[in-house]
């Protein structure tokens, strides 16, 4: 799976109150959440999202509550990648599990700016700063997690494999 897109650019400890604020966590609507996406940290963050752009931050994404709608925000908004130094694990796991990729490179972090163009391979791991002519290298996703991502997540992976009659 590549992934190519425009950064936005994050530091550090950016937690899922920001990611996505409490005040909106009346409606699991992924379209609803999607319009309040980071809107704590960037007000215009929503509105200058394009399908396929891409996050990248500092250390921390994603730490503070347990909260699916975090990932989800960040993935219905339109964002087919984040890239960060690290992520609080049950963000990561979260992520993985509703299907948005993300990668650690602290590199990627240090030598990109808002606005740059990535491309990113989770396959290879290979993530190349198409603005700066520069590559990075992110550990490559495992063939069972690039399986969960392809299709969109944890539930959707589990409904084929029961279709399937994988699980019987």
């Amino acid at each position: 799976m590549k992934f190519m897109g425009r950064v936005h650019k994050f530091g550090a400890n950016v937690d899922t109150d920001v990611i996505i604020p409490a005040r909106y966590l009346n409606t699991s609507d992924a379209q609803e959440l999607a319009k309040h996406c980071m809107e704590d940290i960037d007000k215009d963050f929503a509105s200058r999202v394009k399908k396929g752009d891409i996050i990248v931050a500092g250390t921390n994404f994603g730490c503070g509550s347990s909260r699916e709608h975090a990932p989800l925000s960040i993935k219905t908004a339109g964002v087919s990648c984040v890239v960060a130094r690290t992520f609080a694990r049950i963000f990561f796991r979260n992520s993985i599990n509703i299907g948005l990729p993300i990668l650690e490179c602290s590199e990627a972090y240090d030598e990109t700016e808002a606005g740059d163009e990535l491309e990113v391979d989770l396959a290879s791991g290979c993530i190349r700063n198409l603005t700066r002519q520069k590559d990075f290298h992110a550990k490559p996703y495992p063939d069972f997690m690039m399986e969960l991502v392809s299709v969109g997540g944890l539930i959707e992976h589990t409904k084929r494999k029961i279709e399937k009659g994988a699980c019987q």
